[in-house]
């Protein structure tokens, strides 16, 4: 048995954004296309290690990068070489405390609303396309215990299924693999994927 249910982003909640979802508005990392925002303004929210990858990929393109994070201060969720090469970039500009209240244009997305959670102030963006990376949910809740997921209910393969307390075969799990023999998990539901989507139809 192959689960391969993928995972679920968490939205943004924006009713006049999500109308735009495909159309200048891309949830997970789908900076594939940045090459065909050369010269244009572009927005990411977040503030995980693939928010900051995609910033510094989008910054060869781009005209300005535009981070936008809940937080104070990046170092909390990115990793420190990540947060040191952004703040290198003159183009990347950094919002934290910042949220994305709104947003629009004529069947395209030409701008956002950023609201600052410290004191309510608004600033109007000009924007080609922005990249909401505020995490995913994998769904896993419908298998039985016995499968064993990571903190964030990611599925364990593999390795890392070898190093659960419940394997319990002399062998090693197979590659991708879950801790119940037989049953194994490829593409975004399973634990430390690249979550790309010629990865997971590799795997």
């Amino acid at each position: 048995v192959v689960v391969s249910t993928g995972v679920s982003y968490r939205r943004i909640g924006v009713p006049s954004l999500e109308e735009l979802s495909g159309h200048g508005v891309y949830y997970g990392s789908s900076v594939t296309a940045a090459q065909a925002l050369t010269g244009l303004r572009a927005g990411i929210v977040g503030a995980g290690n693939s928010a900051g990858q995609a910033a510094l990929h989008l910054a060869r393109y781009c005209a300005s990068v535009h981070l936008i994070a809940r937080g104070s201060k990046l170092a909390d969720s990115m990793s420190a070489y990540l947060v040191d090469a952004i703040s290198a970039m003159p183009m990347i500009k950094v919002h934290v405390n910042t949220v994305v209240a709104g947003g629009g244009g004529e069947g395209q997305l030409e701008w956002i609303t950023l609201r600052d959670r410290t004191n309510g102030d608004e600033q109007h963006l000009p924007l080609a396309s922005l990249f909401v990376m505020i995490g995913a949910r994998p769904r896993t809740d419908w298998l039985p215990a016995e499968v064993d997921r990571d903190p964030y209910g990611f599925l364990y393969t593999g390795a890392e299924a070898a190093a659960c307390d419940s394997w319990k075969l002399p062998r090693s799990p197979h590659p991708h693999e879950t801790t119940v023999p037989g049953l194994f998990a490829v593409g975004d539901v399973r634990s430390g994927s690249v979550k790309r989507v010629a990865s997971a139809v590799g795997e």
